[in-house]
């Protein structure tokens, strides 16, 4: 069956139509190095949408973005990095390009973000067993908000940095506030899969101009002022292209646009699985909460469903050639991480363990929708 179905993809790009407008432009103006009109238009349109007088450099990926905040933060060897544990890889790696020490948290069943209590814990134990830690990397996972006053109320009892992971949540709030503006320091990122895409790309968001200016100097090889090559520092290749920042610009048109198509996947779901016992779609807590929905998740029960898991519910879409996914896999079960700490309890596992990602794009037809649908209701035999 499954080679006569056009495949129903997880999250796939979604063009808008004028991304080649600022991408001819550039090649007719040959602005095809990593600077240029539309890089500082791009940075100038993020910085408007997101708000709060912050400054954004646009860079390679979302994962330079959290590495180029350690390094102004002045994360090195031997310093300790709080990390969600519930999350991609590309939040942690970073810890490990400086040097430093993960420490995993779990996290708190509501948004599925970082624990407050358990970072605390973490915090304190840290304190008392080696040092305190250097900074805390909080996620909005899958566009959703993590419980912001109460962690950042943990941060400023212990005066350490937050940087937002806020890879997923571009256009998601919390009372009214943009994603991405409360911490230190934020990361975006752009990949073919996001909300919006730069084909492969992010962007850190900064508190002021410095700080701005330090991520360019940074991520274009920590060039001396000077007429000759001369470096002080060492530097990173992180600074996104002229190119790519033009398909950035078109996207912006339909930011919004997309959004919104992403927020009816996730009504579509809720009403779906509104009648099927075991199954709950990760939703907002309260109405100070916004979420554009990146990713529609759900969590299975088997004990509420007659026996059926996660798993099933997969291959048995992957039979219509419909993609989903596995939730993350939390970083202290991966091999390359399970030497270093964890604090918290099995949240983070029960979710990985019973949760699945659904088909979320905004370009999703009539036709998509009918077909997940019916083989949604297939395999609970609705």
């Amino acid at each position: 069956m499954t080679s006569e179905l056009s495949k129903i993809w997880l999250s796939s790009p979604h063009m808008g139509g004028q991304e080649q407008e600022f991408v001819n432009k550039a090649f007719e103006e040959n602005w095809i190095a990593p600077l240029g009109p539309n890089v500082n238009g791009f940075e100038s349109d993020l910085q408007e949408y997101i708000g709060q007088n912050k400054e954004v450099s646009v860079l390679s990926s979302g994962t330079a973005a959290i590495h180029l905040a350690l390094v102004q933060l002045g994360v090195t060897a031997g310093d300790e990095v709080i990390c969600q544990s519930f999350t991609f890889c590309g939040s942690a790696n970073p810890v490990m390009y400086q040097g430093a020490t993960p420490i995993f948290v779990d996290s708190e069943p509501t948004t599925w973000n970082i624990c407050p209590k358990a970072l605390e814990k973490a915090i304190t134990d840290r304190i008392f067993k080696s040092k305190k830690p250097k900074a805390i990397i909080a996620v909005h996972l899958y566009g959703m908000p993590y419980l912001i006053d109460e962690v950042h109320e943990v941060a400023s009892k212990y005066d350490i940095p937050i940087i937002e992971d806020a890879a997923e949540s571009l256009g998601s709030t919390y009372k009214s506030k943009s994603c991405g503006t409360f911490g230190d320091f934020a990361a975006l990122s752009f990949n073919g899969n996001k909300i919006i895409t730069t084909s492969g790309g992010g962007a850190l968001v900064s508190k002021d101009k410095a700080s701005k200016d330090k991520t360019v100097f940074y991520s274009t090889q920590a060039r001396d002022q000077a007429p000759h090559y001369q470096h002080s520092e060492i530097g990173f290749n992180y600074r996104m292209s002229n190119i790519s920042a033009g398909i950035g610009r078109g996207q912006m048109l339909v930011l919004d646009k997309h959004i919104a198509l992403r927020r009816v996947m996730h009504q579509f779901y809720k009403t779906i699985f509104s009648e099927i016992d075991g199954v709950e779609v990760l939703t907002e807590p309260s109405d100070d909460y916004f979420s554009n929905h990146w990713l529609s998740a759900i969590t299975v029960d088997p004990k509420q469903t007659n026996g059926i898991n996660r798993e099933q519910v997969r291959l048995h879409l992957e039979t219509y050639n419909i993609e989903s996914r596995p939730l993350w896999k939390p970083m202290h079960l991966q091999p390359v991480f399970e030497k270093y700490p964890f604090y918290g309890s099995n949240v983070a596992e029960t979710l990985f363990e019973n949760g699945l990602c659904l088909p979320s794009g905004s370009n999703l037809t009539d036709d998509d929708r009918d077909r997940i649908k019916s083989a949604i209701l297939e395999v609970f035999k609705k």
